[in-house]
């Protein structure tokens, strides 16, 4: 019987990335074949509202003291534990489903809330954990980010094994998904060694994060930064000061005390143990994310194509000949100033024949805009067309961006972008203009070209999700996904994806780790403006223009997908990760010297 626990911060809401996987190995029939039982651990983030709703709308609450719930068999031993932290456990279950693939999953969830945990047990907690790891708390106890993980970690480990979960005989795996688990999977390997196996499932390497979108270089400064000082035997500390003021950073390293750990790119290996000499002696297995991947018919893209394009002509006056699409959130990382500087390219070859495009930008950094908001902005100044900051329209970011859009639009004849700052793609979410057919998946259906030119992306799901469908996917060689479409299609490649490297372009000439860091915001947007020349060559020689086109796209890229699907990730990654795991001895924890 194989039981993995997931901890973290998405074990309720879809937030992200984790989310995203999680979705997909919950509803992947090859690992709901090989895994009995599946729990998700993680704090409870809100005390208010209803019992029901603790677990979300499609969530069952079993167990919860604060609300009265004490009638299940269990009760008894989740109440002793949260007697002994002073906390309060939510226990229930929570379905998962997969409309495409109809597979329905019900992981058990146990959330905890911490805002009163017993301070003599939290402070001794802390303590081992500086002289077994040498994690220095006393540095972060003011970031209630950090705090709230390390509350949870032990009465996770005594909840988890009250509800049968862990033995000897079958120990149970943690999923440390990035930083939020590791005070989980620390409190395993201390208390409970025997009963738990770890993973440390990396989405990201928080540091080279903060380092990345701090820099004025950003990738290009960094990444090259980073090869110059591994094969000079450089860690990060070394290269870029310290990272311990950084929350992140400590419990980030300690993942070199789990038993295997999960990498979802190719960089993010290489920025692991750039992170620390000892990663370099750790077994770090890959383990992509997987890619939607379904059958569409060439009539089924062309209706969803058609629709895009009525919209566009609804708002703009002209049909275009290509949609080209961005969704995505709107954080720096995802650099989508590069996407206007492509397009500036890509407009000049396009007039030349007399051609046009709309790029569909599908982006906010807010929640989602309520319907009579919408249809009032629409009403009085054509949203999404032309914007307004303030609320309920622009934010400050989204202010920040839509001033490229304006400066691109009024200069270009020939392309033209719209951005939309909305959660959702149908007519209850973007207003009256919008076709009355059209549906989220039609912007994924229907796209030509998918851009993610993001300047850190660990993986990179939602650049590469409408490969499916025939649309050309453009992304930086720096995502995970890259990666995973390199071992897929082979040395051939494939037309269906275009792959971007700004941090070897030509115009890159670093002879030294100091010549990287002197990369500046004016070298780097010189080098991203000729890049970016290219990549705009390279769409126009691509871009589909016959049905012909069309069809070889859509047949070529499902196959692709086929092979890059949650199924596979789950059969080929996933589950021999665990294998590896499982495998390890019972952790002997010895003191480890303060970082």
């Amino acid at each position: 019987m194989k039981t993995v626990v997931h901890v973290t911060h998405e074990a309720v809401q879809k937030i992200g990335g984790i989310g995203a996987v999680l979705h997909g190995l919950l509803t992947a029939k090859y690992y709901a074949e090989h895994v009995d039982r599946n729990i998700l651990v993680g704090p409870l983030f809100n005390t208010d509202g209803p019992a029901e709703l603790r677990l979300g709308h499609d969530g069952e609450v079993l167990y919860s003291s604060m609300d009265g719930l004490i009638n299940h068999p269990l009760a008894g031993a989740l109440a002793e534990v949260e007697r002994k932290y002073h906390v309060e456990l939510i226990y229930g279950r929570k379905a998962f489903h997969d409309k495409f693939t109809g597979i329905t999953s019900h992981p058990e969830v146990l959330l905890i809330n911490v805002n009163h945990f017993d301070q003599a047990r939290i402070g001794m907690f802390k303590f081992h954990l500086f002289e077994k790891f040498g994690i220095e708390s006393n540095w972060y106890e003011y970031i209630w980010d950090y705090e709230q993980y390390l509350r949870i970690a032990e009465p996770a480990i005594d909840a988890l094994l009250a509800i049968g979960c862990g033995s000897v005989q079958h120990p149970a795996v943690i999923f440390s998904h990035e930083y939020m688990g590791m005070p989980t999977a620390l409190a395993a390997r201390l208390n409970a060694p025997a009963q738990f196996r770890t993973i440390f499932y990396a989405h990201e390497v928080a540091p080279m994060r903060r380092i990345v979108e701090s820099h004025p270089g950003q990738d290009i400064a960094f990444y090259n930064a980073m090869r110059q000082a591994t094969r000079e035997g450089l860690n990060v500390n070394d290269v870029f000061g310290s990272q311990k003021f950084f929350y992140k950073y400590p419990l980030v390293d300690a993942a070199k005390h789990c038993d295997n750990i999960f990498a979802v790119g190719d960089y993010v290996v290489d920025e692991l143990r750039f992170l620390d000499s000892a990663f370099k002696h750790k077994n770090i297995d890959l383990a992509y994310n997987g890619v939607p991947a379904f059958e569409l018919s060439l009539e089924e893209k062309m209706a969803s194509r058609n629709r895009l394009q009525h919209y566009c002509e609804t708002l703009l006056g002209y049909r275009p000949d290509f949609v080209l699409t961005h969704v995505t959130r709107l954080v720096l990382s995802k650099g989508l100033w590069r996407d206007v500087r492509v397009m500036e390219h890509l407009e000049k070859l396009l007039r030349h024949e007399n051609q046009s495009a709309i790029l569909l930008v599908l982006s906010t950094e807010t929640s989602g805009r309520r319907t009579d908001d919408v249809q009032n902005m629409e009403a009085s100044y054509k949203w999404p067309t032309a914007h307004r900051e303030g609320y309920p329209d622009l934010t400050g970011g989204e202010a920040a961006f839509y001033a490229g859009v304006q400066e691109f639009n009024a200069r270009s004849r020939n392309a033209k972008i719209i951005y939309i700052n909305q959660f959702g793609f149908d007519r209850r979410t973007c207003g009256d203009r919008m076709p009355a057919d059209m549906e989220f998946m039609d912007i994924r259906h229907g796209s030509d070209l998918e851009f993610g030119q993001s300047v850190y992306e660990p993986f990179g799901i939602a650049q590469i999700e409408p490969i499916s469908f025939g649309a050309i996917c453009v992304y930086t060689a720096l995502c995970g996904c890259a990666g995973f479409v390199r071992h897929v299609a082979g040395p051939a490649g494939t037309e269906n994806a275009i792959e971007v490297d700004y941090t070897q372009s030509n115009e890159v000439h670093p002879h030294s780790i100091e010549d990287c860091l002197l990369i500046d915001r004016a070298n780097r947007e010189y080098i991203e403006g000729t890049v970016a020349q290219t990549i705009a060559a390279e769409i126009h020689r691509r871009l589909p223009r016959s049905p012909a086109q069309f069809e070889r796209l859509l047949r070529q890229g499902y196959k692709l997908a086929s092979r890059m699907s949650w199924e596979v990730v789950a059969r080929d990654y996933v589950l021999p990760g665990i294998e590896k795991a499982l495998a390890q001895p019972t952790a002997v924890i010895r003191q480890t010297a303060a970082v």
